[in-house]
C-alpha cells in the first residue's frame, strides 16, 4: 500500500494522456495546421504503444522492474515535454508543427507502453496471485476514474488554457511518482540470463506495425484491395512467420511461445482481444451519438460515460475481493461476457427517439460486463506462467488488449461509414450524398443550420449507423463466455495452506509480502 500510489499516478499518465489529448485535437489542429495529417497524432501513439508493449515486459524480466518501469516513466515524460513544444519557438519555431508533433507522440507511446505492462507485473511480484485482485481492484477503478476524469481535464483545458498543457499537465503528476518509486519500491531480485532477441523484437515490431498501419489506414486512406493495403498485409504476414521461427530457436525470446501452449494462457489472451475489440468500439462511438443525435455538449463528454464507467469500477472492486476471499475466479468472466453481449444487444436497440436516460441503463450494463473481465483476464494470465515470466506474460495479455482494440474501432468504422453511406443515400438521395462527403463530423452549429428535412434524415441514419455497429460487437461479445467456459480453474498462488510454490515455481524465490 506504500508503493501503490506511485503505481496509480504511473497508470494515471498513460491513462489520462488520450483522453485529454482527444479533447484537445480541435484546438492543436486550429493552431498546428495540417488537419490531413491529424489521423496520424493518433496512430503515432498507438503503434509506439504497441510495438513497445512486449518488449517492454520481457526487458523487465530480465533487468529487473523497478530500473525499467522508471526509465518508461521518463520517456514519457520527455516526450510529453516535446509534444507540448512542438511549433514553439523553443524548438526554433519550425513550420511544420504538426510533423513534429507526430513524431513526438511517437516516442511518448514508446513510453507508456511500459507503463501499464510494468504496473501490473510489480503487483504480480509484491503480491501472491491469491491477494492480488484486490488491488488490480484498485488499479481498475483507477482506470475507469481516468477515463471520466479525462475529457473533463481536458475541455477544461482547451477552453481556459493552451492546448499545450494537455502535455504538460503530465509533467507533475511524473515528477511525483518517480521519487515516491525510486524512495519506496523494493522489488525482489530473480537471477535470469541478459540476453535480449532483437531479431525477434524487430520482426514483431514490423509485423505489428504493418497490422496497425492496415486497421488505420485500411478503408480511408487506401481501398482495402489497393496495392498498399495488400503489401502491408503481404508484410505482416511475412514479418509474423518469420518471427515465429526466430521465436523457437532464440534463447531468450521476447515472446516466449511456450506461453501459449498453456490453454489458459492461450483462452485468456484471446479474451483480452475481444475484450479490447468490444471495448474500445463501444467507447470510440458512443460519445458520438450522444453528441450528435442527443444534442448532448463536448464538454461534457466524460459525464455521459459515468454510468458505465461507476459500473465496472464497482464491479472490479467487488470481484477483487471476492477473489481474495475465496480463490475462485472462472465464473467471473463468463458472467462478464455474458453481461457484455447483453450490453451490445440493448445499445444496438437505439434509435432517435432512444433517451439519455435510456442509454445510461444500457452502458451501465455494459460497464458490469466489464468489470466482472478487465481484471480478471490479467489475474489469469499473470497466473498461468512461472514467476519469471510475470512481466511478459503481463505484457502480452496487454498487447492482445492493445491489438483488439485498434481492430475493434478500424473494423467497426468501416460498418458505421459504410452503414451511413447507405442509409443517408436511401433517405436524402443527391443531398445525402454531398453530406457524407462532408463527413459524419458536423457540429451541433452546422447541425442546427441544416434544413428540418435534412437534418431529420442526417440524425436517423447516424442513429442506425451506430446501432449496427453495436450489432456487429454482439457477435464478438458472445464468443467471450464460450470461450471464458473452457477456461481451467487453477488455485491461485500464495492462497491460505499453501505450503510450497507449485512445481513450476519451486527454483524461484518466493515473492515478499508487500
Amino acid at each position: 500500500m506504500v508503493v501503490l500510489p506511485g503505481l496509480l499516478l504511473a497508470m494515471l499518465l498513460a491513462m489520462l494522456d488520450n483522453m485529454i489529448v482527444g479533447t484537445a485535437m480541435p484546438r492543436i489542429v486550429g493552431e498546428l495546421g495540417g488537419l490531413t495529417h491529424l489521423s496520424w497524432v493518433v496512430t503515432a501513439y498507438v503503434l509506439g504503444t504497441t510495438v513497445s508493449t512486449p518488449l517492454w515486459g520481457k526487458i523487465g524480466d530480465l533487468y529487473g522492474r523497478k530500473t525499467i518501469f522508471l526509465v518508461s516513466i521518463a520517456i514519457f515524460m520527455v516526450g510529453s515535454a516535446l509534444c507540448g513544444m512542438a511549433g514553439s519557438e523553443l524548438l526554433g519555431g519550425v513550420h511544420d508543427g504538426m510533423t513534429e508533433l507526430i513524431a513526438f507522440r511517437a516516442l511518448q507511446g514508446l513510453g507508456a507502453g511500459g507503463l501499464m505492462v510494468n504496473a501490473f507485473a510489480i503487483i504480480g511480484d509484491l503480491v501472491p496471485p491469491r491477494e492480488r485482485g484486490r488491488y488490480q481492484g484498485i488499479m481498475a477503478a483507477v482506470m475507469s476514474l481516468a477515463m471520466i476524469a479525462g475529457p473533463l481535464v481536458g475541455g477544461f483545458i482547451t477552453d481556459h488554457l493552451s492546448w499545450r498543457w494537455a502535455f504538460y499537465i503530465n509533467l507533475p503528476v511524473g515528477a511525483i511518482a518517480i521519487p515516491l518509486l525510486i524512495a519506496k519500491l523494493h522489488l525482489p531480485k530473480y537471477r535470469t540470463e541478459h540476453r535480449i532477441d532483437w531479431l525477434g523484437a524487430g520482426l514483431l515490431a514490423v509485423g505489428i506495425t504493418a497490422l496497425v498501419l492496415i486497421t488505420t489506414w485500411g478503408g480511408n486512406e487506401y481501398a482495402w484491395g489497393s496495392a498498399q493495403i495488400l503489401g502491408l498485409a503481404a508484410l505482416a504476414a511475412v514479418s509474423l512467420a518469420a518471427f515465429v521461427v526466430v521465436e523457437r530457436r532464440a534463447p531468450e525470446p521476447v515472446l516466449p511461445l511456450n506461453l501459449f501452449a498453456n490453454r489458459n494462457f492461450s483462452l485468456i489472451s484471446a479474451i483480452g482481444f475481444l475484450l479490447g475489440f468490444a471495448m474500445f468500439g463501444a467507447i470510440n462511438f458512443l460519445p458520438l451519438f450522444q453528441q450528435t443525435v442527443q444534442g448532448a455538449s463536448a464538454t461534457n463528454s466524460g459525464l455521459l460515460l459515468l454510468p458505465m464507467m461507476a459500473a465496472a469500477m464497482v464491479v472490479s472492486l467487488f470481484v477483487g475481493r471476492i477473489i481474495t476471499q475465496t480463490g475462485r475466479y472462472k465464473i467471473f468472466p463468463i458472467i462478464g461476457g455474458v453481461g457484455m453481449a447483453v450490453g451490445m444487444w440493448l445499445l444496438s436497440l437505439q434509435d432517435v427517439h432512444t433517451s439519455r436516460l435510456q442509454t445510461g441503463i444500457f452502458i451501465a450494463v455494459l460497464g458490469l460486463g466489464m468489470g466482472f473481465l478487465m481484471q480478471t483476464t490479467m489475474l489469469i494470465a499473470q497466473n498461468s506462467v512461472e514467476q519469471k515470466d510475470l512481466g511478459v506474460s503481463s505484457s502480452t495479455a496487454t498487447f492482445f488488449r492493445s491489438i483488439g482494440g485498434s481492430f475493434g474501432v478500424s473494423m467497426f468504422g468501416a460498418v458505421f461509414n459504410h452503414q451511413l453511406a447507405t442509409e443517408i443515400s436511401a433517405k436524402l438521395g443527391a443531398a445525402g450524398t454531398a453530406l457524407t462527403k462532408a463527413g459524419a463530423r458536423l457540429d451541433p452549429a452546422a447541425l442546427k443550420a441544416l434544413p428540418s428535412p435534412v437534418k431529420a434524415g442526417f440524425l436517423e441514419s447516424l442513429a442506425n449507423s451506430v446501432s449496427s455497429v453495436f450489432g456487429w460487437a454482439i457477435l464478438f461479445a458472445a464468443v467471450v463466455p464460450v470461450l471464458a467456459i473452457l477456461v481451467k480453474e487453477v488455485p491461485l498462488r500464495g492462497g491460505p495452506g499453501d505450503s510450497a510454490a507449485p512445481a513450476a515455481t519451486e527454483a524461484v524465490p518466493a515473492a515478499p509480502r508487500p
